[in-house]
């Protein structure tokens, strides 16, 4: 059996809710992205143009700082990669993430949540941060309310 690694970013909370039904469904590892500096409720206000996750999103080559950078990738096979959508793609602490540890010949499998919006142009955004080699599955945008057991079915399905 592969091993099995569930990474998430979670401003709010969200997808760190969904993010642990996974890795139980998943039999997973957890690890959790965190910036150097938390996000507040202010910077999250995306109505805000000079708000924090704003300027970040407006600046796709900034790369906020990661508090601790020490995911033992090398030891996995499959990395699950979890995030809320912002403005239609992953944060840019994703790609801090992606680009802080070598994916290659590894099997990356993205899900997110969202309050609305599908992954829009997120794998692009996402695989110059990658090895060449990585395979990347973008798989679904879950709702909090999913259950372990819903999440166990869908990942019947994948092909990894």
């Amino acid at each position: 059996m592969k091993k099995t690694l569930v990474t998430y970013f979670s401003a709010s909370g969200v997808t760190k809710g969904v993010a642990e039904k996974l890795a139980g469904a998943a039999g997973a590892d957890l690890f959790e992205i965190k910036p150097e500096v938390p996000y507040t409720t202010v910077d999250l206000d995306w109505r805000d143009k000079t708000s924090r996750s704003s300027l970040e999103m407006t600046n796709k080559a900034h790369r906020p700082a990661l508090a601790k950078e020490d995911a033992k990738i090398g030891e996995y096979d499959v990395i699950f990669l979890g995030f809320p959508i912002w403005w239609y793609v992953a944060p840019t602490i994703v790609n801090s993430f992606l680009e802080g540890y070598d994916f290659s010949g590894k099997t990356l499998v993205l899900f997110a949540t969202s309050g609305g919006s599908g992954f829009g142009n997120t794998e692009k955004e996402l695989k110059p941060s990658l090895a060449e080699d990585t395979r990347v599955i973008t798989w679904k945008v879950l709702s909090p309310k999913v259950t372990e057991a819903e999440l166990a079915a869908e990942l019947s399905k994948l092909a990894l």
